[in-house]
Order: C-alpha cells, then sequence, then structure tokens
C-alpha cells in the first residue's frame, strides 16, 4: 500500500549517477494542498485576531513570491543542488523578524515546499525532509531575535545557519558518494554547502548593515504588526 501510494506521488528516474526522484504531477498537488494547509495553520494558531491573521498571510505570500522570483536569479548553480540567489533567503527570514519565530518556520515550511517542486533534488525521502522543509522552515528562526535592536541581521544569521546545517548533514549522510576521491567527506560538505549560502549572506549581512535599511524594515515591521 505505501508503496502504491510512494509510486503515485513520486517517480523515479534510474541512471549511470544513481536513482533519484522527482515528484509526479499528483505529488505536486499534494505539495500545494500541504503549503495551503500552512497557510491556514498560520491563521489558526497564530493567537491573533482576525485582521492580524489576514495581515500575516498576505505578508508571508508576498514573502514567499518574492523568495520564488529572486531564487530564479541565481549567480551561481552548483551541480548537487544549492545556488547563489539574489537575496531569496532574506525574504523568509523577514517573515520570522516580523511575526516571530513560528509564523517564519511556518512560512519557511511552505516556501521549501514550493522549491521541491521547483527545483527538487530528491535521494531519498529524509533527505527531502532535511534539504526542503526543514532547512528552509530554519529560515524561519529569525523570529527569535524579532525584538532584538538588531533583529534582523542576527535573526538572519541564525536563520542561515540552521538551514546550513540541515544541508551540511544532508551532504554527509545523502552525497557521500560524490565526495571527490581522497577527500574527506564531512570536509567537502562543509566546503560545498558554504559555496553558495556563504556568499550569499555575506553580501545580504552587508546591505542589511545600512543604518537606511535597518529603519526602512524596521518601518515595515510597524506596519506589519499593526491593528
Amino acid at each position: 500500500m505505501f508503496k502504491q501510494i510512494f509510486d503515485f506521488l513520486i517517480s523515479t528516474d534510474v541512471s549511470s549517477d544513481g536513482t533519484s526522484y522527482y515528484p509526479t504531477v499528483a505529488g505536486n498537488i499534494a505539495l500545494l494542498v500541504v503549503v495551503f494547509l500552512l497557510f491556514l495553520a498560520m491563521a489558526v494558531f497564530s493567537g491573533s485576531k482576525k485582521k492580524m491573521q489576514t495581515k500575516q498571510m498576505v505578508f508571508s505570500a508576498m514573502a514567499m513570491t518574492l523568495a520564488v522570483v529572486t531564487s530564479f536569479i541565481k549567480f551561481a548553480k552548483l551541480p548537487y543542488g544549492g545556488s547563489i540567489t539574489l537575496f531569496s533567503m532574506f525574504f523568509i527570514c523577514l517573515i520570522g523578524y516580523l511575526y516571530g519565530a513560528r509564523v517564519g518556520i511556518l512560512t519557511g515550511i511552505a516556501y521549501g515546499l514550493l522549491s521541491l517542486i521547483l527545483d527538487p533534488m530528491i535521494m531519498h525521502p529524509i533527505q527531502l525532509l532535511l534539504d526542503y522543509p526543514i532547512a528552509f522552515g530554519c529560515l524561519g528562526l529569525a523570529g527569535v531575535f524579532s525584538n532584538s535592536k538588531y533583529g534582523i541581521i542576527e535573526g538572519y544569521i541564525l536563520g542561515v545557519f540552521g538551514r546550513y546545517v540541515c544541508h551540511l548533514i544532508s551532504g554527509i549522510v545523502f552525497f557521500a558518494n560524490y565526495t571527490p576521491e581522497g577527500m574527506n567527506t564531512v570536509i567537502y560538505s562543509l566546503g560545498y554547502n558554504a559555496t553558495y549560502i556563504v556568499p550569499e549572506a555575506i553580501a545580504t549581512i552587508l546591505i542589511l548593515s545600512i543604518p537606511t535599511v535597518r529603519n526602512a524594515l524596521h518601518e515595515v515591521k510597524k506596519m506589519a504588526i499593526e491593528n
């Protein structure tokens, strides 16, 4: 029964490089349903008034849209997943900064599922979870510092680090076969994932360090949370 459901949702591609998996049409529809349910969860569990719930959903949807759009603007793309994009991680971290970790994590999970639809790289079901909903959900941890003076920077660093750790573990466990001969798998995964995450993170932090940018985001936050 489980295999029938798996085959219905996931297609298998066997090649000389190994076995890869991709969501079927039904699988993509199922992912979109889950994304919709996550947005409902934001409304139900946020504990906010109806007006604020609506505002949270609108801001989260806008952030996800901007993250998706900027994720297509790639300055570099690595062969086994991962790319340097135009600040796509920032928009998910921003929701955590605006509304706290809970809403930020739910938004990150939803975005991770959309990324799975748009650019899948699946080697194993656990790897799927690590590299998509869990990794991008970690970006929402930016909300831990939502009330700090420099919360957008501190939160961004925490969120990106959380994503990095997820991809690091995934690389060690599920992509070990791609490690160059003679190189330690852990070292390779550390370097591989840093190659695309660190440059984007540094560029984003430099921009967020500009006082005018931080002040503008502070005004956005006031607008986002006012009843």
